[in-house]
């Protein structure tokens, strides 16, 4: 998932907030999210601020349990084959394991590819997100993109 909508560059990009607007955002696609996929067990996010703020944010909205963890590799320039690999040693714990990735563009449309057996490689919006079947150590498949345009909550 990409973070929802942030402030402007003011001094430090990883100082970006979400806007009013980026909440709402992202407070859609957390309702779509717990409707269509339930809780998740992970909830991995960049340790930049807007991230964080969209991860709390899916959070709030999750029935079960759910771990947040600041993975400082989900920087927007980050290498998606190297995080790929820390991500697969990561679900060697527990294969099944439901994990959301809070980051950033271009990294979100990397980790796709790198995660995919298409090597789709999709542009994000704001808050969109890409469910993927994976199973560590192999290829996924992209089962859906979502972003707020698609999605009517009330």
């Amino acid at each position: 998932m990409r973070h929802g909508e942030a402030q402007a560059l003011l001094t430090t990009d990883r100082a970006r907030e979400l806007t009013e607007y980026g909440q709402h955002e992202v407070n859609q696609m957390a309702t779509w999210l717990e409707q269509h996929y339930g809780a998740f067990d992970w909830i991995w996010t960049s340790p930049f601020c807007r991230t964080k703020q969209t991860a709390e944010l899916m959070l709030a909205k999750q029935e079960g349990y759910s771990q947040v963890e600041c993975v400082p590799e989900l920087t927007p320039d980050a290498d998606a084959a190297s995080l790929k690999l820390y991500l697969d040693a990561r679900l060697s714990e527990k294969a099944d394991a439901k994990v959301l990735l809070i980051s950033h563009m271009p990294l979100v449309s990397f980790l796709v590819g790198a995660f995919s057996v298409k090597n789709e490689m999709p542009i994000f919006n704001t808050a969109q997100l890409v469910c993927l079947d994976y199973t560590p150590q192999e290829k996924g498949v992209v089962v859906k993109s979502v972003s707020p345009a698609d999605v009517i909550t009330a």
